[in-house]
């Protein structure tokens, strides 16, 4: 599995960091789009799976959410270590256990999550996870799984009745 060395980095403005050519140049060349992350600032660290995008102006660059800099205590000047890591998960994201258990127990809707573009999976897979009750989750999958057999394309309407 290939994973950088450590390294450090800050902030690059609001919601994103620039990683160092090297590092970066070693998982593009092996077309890996999708990387895990474990970032780490004084006694805390996270993980997290983000895109890997090399920007026209040849920076690479990965997005880093106002809630992950919140979680990891980080602000704007601050240096913290980041490590890459090969994402080898099938989505290029963790998918939830309440989603997984409705689309394994729906073989249409699932079939139908299946053909969709990875972007729309990942859409999908964090608007459920975003849900902290198992329970909500559960209830938002399901309505989803109707939304998709009923052939709505549209990602806005596909957590509302019909």
């Amino acid at each position: 599995m290939l994973k950088s060395k450590p390294f450090e980095v800050s902030l690059a403005d609001k919601q994103s960091v620039i990683l160092p050519d090297e590092i970066a140049l070693e998982f593009h060349e092996k077309n890996h789009k999708r990387i895990k992350v474990q970032a780490t600032f004084q006694e805390k660290q996270i993980e997290f799976q983000a895109a890997l995008k090399k920007e026209k102006t040849g920076l690479f660059r990965i997005y880093f959410s106002r809630g992950k800099q919140k979680e990891l205590g980080v602000f704007i000047n601050d240096y913290f270590e980041l490590q890459l890591f090969e994402d080898t998960s099938k989505y290029g994201v963790e998918l939830s256990e309440e989603l997984e258990a409705v689309l394994l127990s729906d073989y249409e809707a699932y079939t139908i999550f299946e053909n969709l573009t990875a972007g729309k999976k990942r859409s999908i897979i964090y608007a459920v996870s975003r849900y902290k009750s198992s329970q909500t989750r559960i209830d938002k999958a399901l309505l989803l799984t109707e939304n998709l057999k009923r052939g709505i394309s549209d990602q806005r309407l596909w957590f509302k009745k019909h």
